[in-house]
């Protein structure tokens, strides 16, 4: 998707709001409109050439008395979604005396998961008020320019000629992160409270898969996001893995999971994974410090852009009453030496961290993906583990520093992103800490922590100075992260 096209689309969708929900909504909830149907306009344009057949194969079901018609209606459909009510949006028009009651029956009519999608975005909410301004027609109308294309295919001109070029899914997905980000600054919000920049995604999973590049095997893996946001480290692993694999003649099969509670961005990141063909069950909905979606689960990979300077008082409370000696959850209260419950809660104003030592407790045991050949002999001990990747939000500066201390068995590898306005590149300095660990290890500054970990370090540096010099700019947003492929578990 160039840039021609991309800021095209995003100045029209733009434009619909200005132009139909003027006067409507104030323009900070311009959001509770647009996003939920530049969405489901997407599902609409995949779904309009089987529609047919769809219709067809469910009075077929519906005949035969079939009660479970998922499948069959999914393959009919070609993806993992469907709809079975009479209209599309482009049929709502044909008759716009009915058009509030049919286009309610065309939402009833998607499958559960596009339903839930639905549901998270509250649209249904805005329908009556949309009608009875008298703009529900217009907002439809304007989906379904003929200028504006959210179809992977191209929209041809009568010769034959490209009029618009088809919408991928990383396209959709940018500009879904686009509008975001513009609705956003509307409401004085910050864009990294719900996605973070594609271009520091990117630098991320650079970090976090290329020194282990040559240890990826033809098998399944794991990715996890504990913050997911609108998916986009999700979906950017995938891809890297993939790469790497196909490069070294490996075939994987990637399954990924993520947990996010603003249900909005969840809304968008289950619709991008859902037409992506992912497996959107995956991606759960609530609180990932007091409601653990994947409680018996650890993985092969985890990346997060986790919350920064928040409370989680509230989490706090579901957990344990607000009484941290209370606290029993396995992942923040561990075994440590002769202590069975050693805890490794935070106050109640420090959430980031605790959204890492969730990571910490998520940490395969059993993965040939860390650096346990690397390790030396002594305390620091061998054995295999997985690699975690976390990343922390500064909000807007033009130059900000962010180094927050964390814990991990092995290492803190410190990077300071440093965001110039008036600058392309992006300056930074690696520093690696010996750091604190629990569980068999001492408590205690190790040097050896170091040493075991300079190949890291390395690769980390080299990944650095290529994307570096390739020209990567990471906007005004400033961040940093640390690389902790650490021992087992916490």
């Amino acid at each position: 998707m160039d840039h021609s096209q991309h800021n095209g689309l995003i100045s029209f969708i733009w434009g619909i709001a200005d132009d139909v929900l003027r006067d409507i909504y104030v323009r900070g909830k311009y959001r509770d409109v647009i996003l939920p149907m530049a969405v489901i306009r997407r599902i609409d344009v995949l779904l309009e050439p089987s529609k047919e057949a769809v219709l067809k194969m469910k009075a077929q079901l519906d005949k035969a008395k079939v009660t479970n018609q998922e499948a069959a209606l999914r393959k009919i459909s070609g993806y993992g979604f469907y709809n079975t009510s009479q209209f599309t949006l482009r049929r709502l028009l044909d008759n716009p005396k009915q058009l509030r009651a049919n286009f309610l029956d065309y939402l009833d009519g998607f499958s559960a998961n596009v339903g839930e999608i639905v549901a998270k975005f509250a649209f249904r909410n805005q329908v009556d008020k949309l009608h009875e301004s008298d703009v529900l027609g217009q907002l439809i109308e304007k989906f379904l320019s003929p200028d504006i294309n959210l179809s992977p295919n191209p929209v041809l001109n009568g010769d034959g000629s490209v009029k618009h070029p088809g919408l991928s899914n990383l396209g959709m997905g940018y500009a879904f992160e686009e509008l975001i980000r513009k609705f956003n600054e509307e409401n004085n919000e910050e864009a990294g409270e719900h996605f973070t920049p594609r271009e520091i995604v990117r630098l991320m999973t650079c970090l976090l898969f290329l020194p282990i590049k040559d240890k990826i095997t033809s098998g399944t893996y794991t990715v996890y996001d504990c913050a997911c946001g609108s998916g986009g480290m999700l979906t950017e692993s995938d891809t890297m893995v993939h790469e790497l694999a196909a490069k070294h003649g490996k075939e994987v099969s990637i399954h990924l999971y993520g947990q996010e509670s603003q249900p909005e961005t969840f809304a968008i990141c289950k619709a991008d994974l859902l037409i992506k063909g992912e497996e959107e069950k995956n991606i759960a909905f609530g609180s990932t410090l007091s409601q653990d979606a994947f409680p018996r689960l650890q993985f092969d990979f985890m990346l997060a852009n986790s919350p920064f300077g928040k409370s989680w008082k509230t989490d706090l409370e579901r957990l344990c009453a607000g009484e941290k000696s209370e606290m029993r959850d396995s992942r923040f209260v561990v075994q440590h030496g002769d202590k069975s419950d050693f805890s490794l809660v935070t106050r109640s104003s420090d959430g980031q961290l605790m959204f890492l030592v969730n990571m910490l407790a998520k940490m395969k045991s059993d993965t040939p993906l860390g650096n346990q050949n690397e390790l030396p002999e002594g305390d620091n001990g061998a054995g295999s583990e997985s690699v975690v990747l976390d990343i922390s939000s500064q909000p807007q500066h033009q130059r900000a520093r962010l180094d927050r201390t964390c814990f991990a068995y092995g290492l803190r590898l410190t990077f300071n992103f440093v965001s110039r306005a008036s600058s392309t590149s992006l300056n930074l300095n690696l520093i690696v800490r010996p750091i604190r660990r629990w569980g068999s290890r001492p408590l205690a500054r190790q040097a050896s922590t170091v040493r075991s970990v300079t190949w890291n370090h390395a690769a980390a540096s080299a990944v650095v100075r290529s994307l570096c010099s390739g020209g990567i700019s990471p906007g005004p947003t400033c961040c940093c992260g640390g690389l902790s492929p650490g021992n087992a578990r916490t």
